[in-house]
């Protein structure tokens, strides 16, 4: 669910394989540097008394911007492209392009044309105050004010971490672990499952992906197996454990040489919760909440295996989580999963998404996936579609997006959106319109039955087009703060909220249609789902503890010297109620850590705004136009322009509250 996007969420994630030894950036991409590097010289060059807004920050804005629009694409490739030599040619291409962003940070007559406008004190439209702010605020994160020896050091350690973080990103995504069982082995995993698994010899290929995966330990009898394959999902890319660590030793220096205690005070001194004592104050303070509904969740689930077994002493391992939820659903809520998915073929969940997001925000959308070549953008798969989102009212083009649903072999393995290229206005008025890209893992359809989503897909796709729709509605007049560009701490707030409607039965019902039949889910169906919304909250919500104060103990270590398993393993202990388990290594394939080390903990930050933000669809009525309206005029279409905190207060029209979010889990109110 990490939503990289523009010069912010570009410095990362590529890697140094062998093949990437030999590969060269594309040329474009030489080419956008070389020019955007002509076009600084020229801004730097601008005598002082002839500075202006639009000169200057203005002008480096819309630099910044044309990197993004000429090489994102290239960049993006390592991630979709089927085609090894590719891929290779794009994590070069996003090593030199994360190396010319951080170049960019260091040089001298760029920062004192800026230093030289801004001494003059010019009176400033909000957003270009703003965008002045925040570029000196970044010049001074950058090192700017360092002696020239360590601003040389910070620059070596940047491009360092760059090379670094793009080898673990490319160790998780092009990982070969695969298990092979035989059909006793896997009991109790559906047919339409082993359907789509390579066989050889009598034995199943199974795959690490999310979607086969997900089947095996939801469904799988045997417990042995589920424990070989979440051993195995475990230990995925475990040559990033000595990454890591080299990645966190050299973010601290980092964090030393720019003065702060530790790199989560650095990462997150820009976000909405400011520095570590306020994380560490927000788990400490939600904690205890949780962890009453956890111990309720561990008992009803243990005394599910103990009955199931006929063993009354048995306990509850971590891999045994997700086939006893999927058992206490059906027997105590009627809620076969696989029956479940039959009512979401992926046709009517994509028409679903598009008609409820149509009338909610006055959008329509087009499948322009036939004319991508004469809009010059590139299809990488078959399985690649492209679409054109207008405002219904004024026809207006607002943005595009890609949809690469999904798995295959060395694709980015999770569900991510990518913002291509920002929404800016150029000095002519006209406007350079928005690119998204949604890269998902979903089921993938066979040669008998079509793509059936699982509930918890679907729940996925509409966290995934939340955030798709924060790019492509946004209204801003800067790159800087096109789309997500907002705290990190509150980008997944619109994609957790969007989660929502999936829970709402006037919602399921305009859109599930059983795959043979047509019919729509069953009223007692999805009673029993609504009924089990919160079937296992504790423990799950634990979980995303664990991983954000995992993170908080990698980047908070005086020291940067991280023994990474063992932390692991004593904040496993302390958040959880399972045994931890040796030779796990959750870190090793976590894709987070690169993109949002110090702040994982924004995913349960920001969900607390998300849910008091739906309150007012709840209110009005969750296909409301009116609260849709609102909603993307007030939050989506602002973007970056404003602290979300400022924004969410004029949203709400009052400080937030986290009453929803407590009820959400369980906590409190309806249970």
């Amino acid at each position: 669910m990490r939503l990289p996007s523009g010069k912010i969420f570009l410095i990362a994630l590529c890697a140094l394989t062998s093949v990437l030894a030999i590969a060269q950036a594309p040329q474009n991409v030489v080419d956008a540097l070389k020019a955007a590097d002509k076009s600084i010289d020229e801004i730097a060059a601008i005598p002082a008394d002839q500075r202006t807004f639009d000169n200057t920050l203005g002008a480096f804005d819309w630099v910044l911007a044309k990197v993004d629009i000429d090489t994102s694409l290239t960049v993006f490739m390592q991630f979709v492209s089927p085609n090894a030599e590719q891929r290779a040619s794009a994590r070069a291409a996003d090593e030199q392009v994360s190396e010319w962003f951080i170049g960019v940070t260091k040089r001298e007559d760029l920062y004192r044309a800026i230093k030289e406008f801004a001494d003059k004190k010019p009176r400033l439209e909000p957003d270009q105050q703003r965008l002045l702010d925040h570029t000196l605020r970044d010049y001074k994160r950058a090192g700017m004010m360092l002696t020239p020896e360590n601003r040389a050091r910070l620059q070596e350690i940047e491009v360092e971490l760059s090379k670094l973080s793009i080898e673990f990103e490319t160790h998780i995504a092009e990982d070969p672990t695969k298990l092979f069982f035989t059909k006793d082995e896997l009991k109790g995993v559906p047919e339409s499952v082993l359907g789509r698994l390579s066989q050889s010899r009598g034995l199943y290929m199974i795959g690490m992906d999310g979607p086969t995966y997900g089947a095996l330990q939801e469904h799988c009898e045997v417990a042995l197996t589920r424990q070989k394959a979440w051993m195995a999902h475990k230990r995925r890319a475990a040559k990033n454990v000595a990454l890591i660590e080299k990645i966190i030793k050299l973010r601290d220096e980092a964090s030393d040489l720019l003065g702060y205690a530790n790199r989560v005070d650095y990462e997150i001194e820009t976000r909405m919760a400011e520095n570590s004592k306020a994380v560490a104050e927000f788990y400490a303070g939600l904690r205890p909440l949780v962890r009453k509904k956890a111990i309720q969740d561990m008992a009803e689930f243990t005394a599910a295996k103990r009955s199931h077994l006929g063993d009354y002493s048995a306990r509850l391992n971590v891999w045994d989580y997700s086939f006893y939820k999927n058992k206490l659903l059906k027997e105590r809520y009627a809620v076969d999963s696989e029956k479940v998915a039959e009512f979401f073929p992926m046709e009517a969940v994509v028409k679903g998404l598009f008609d409820i997001t149509s009338q909610l925000y006055g959008i329509e959308y087009r499948d322009v996936t036939a004319s991508a070549k004469d809009l010059g953008l590139p299809l990488w798969h078959e399985d690649v579609r492209l679409y054109e989102i207008y405002d219904t009212a004024t026809k207006e083009l607002l943005g595009r997006m890609y949809t690469d649903l999904y798995p295959r072999d060395n694709k980015y393995n999770h569900a991510a959106c990518w913002g291509l290229q920002p929404r800016r206005v150029l000095p002519n008025g006209t406007v350079q319109k928005p690119l998204t890209a949604l890269v998902c893992n979903f089921t993938k359809p066979t040669a008998d039955r079509p793509s059936l989503l699982p509930h918890d897909e679907v729940e996925t796709f509409f966290h995934e087009f939340g955030h798709g729709l924060h790019n492509v509605l946004t209204q801003v007049r800067y790159a800087s703060f096109s789309g997500a560009s907002v705290e990190r701490d509150f980008v997944e707030a619109p994609s957790q909220m969007m989660e929502n409607w999936v829970w709402n039965k006037e919602v399921l019902a305009k859109f599930s249609r059983h795959y043979q039949t047509g019919a729509p889910l069953p009223d007692a169906l999805l009673d029993g789902m609504l009924k089990a919304r919160r079937l296992g909250s504790g423990i799950e919500t634990e979980f995303q503890f664990f991983l954000g104060q995992m993170d908080q103990a990698f980047h908070t270590n005086p020291t940067g010297s991280v023994d990474t398993t063992a932390t692991m393993m004593d904040v496993f202990s302390t958040t959880m109620l399972y045994e931890p388990v040796p030779l796990s290594f959750y870190h090793a394939s976590f894709g987070h850590l690169t993109g949002y080390q110090g702040a994982y903990y924004g995913y349960m930050w920001s969900l607390v705004y998300a849910q008091d933000m739906f309150q007012r669809f709840e209110e009005l009525g969750v296909l409301s136009p009116e609260a849709g309206k609102y909603y993307r005029d007030k939050v989506l279409g602002r973007g970056g322009s404003m602290d979300a905190i400022a924004m969410l207060v004029d949203y709400l029209g009052r400080e937030p509250k986290m009453d929803a979010f407590l009820k959400h889990l369980g906590l409190s109110g309806d249970k």
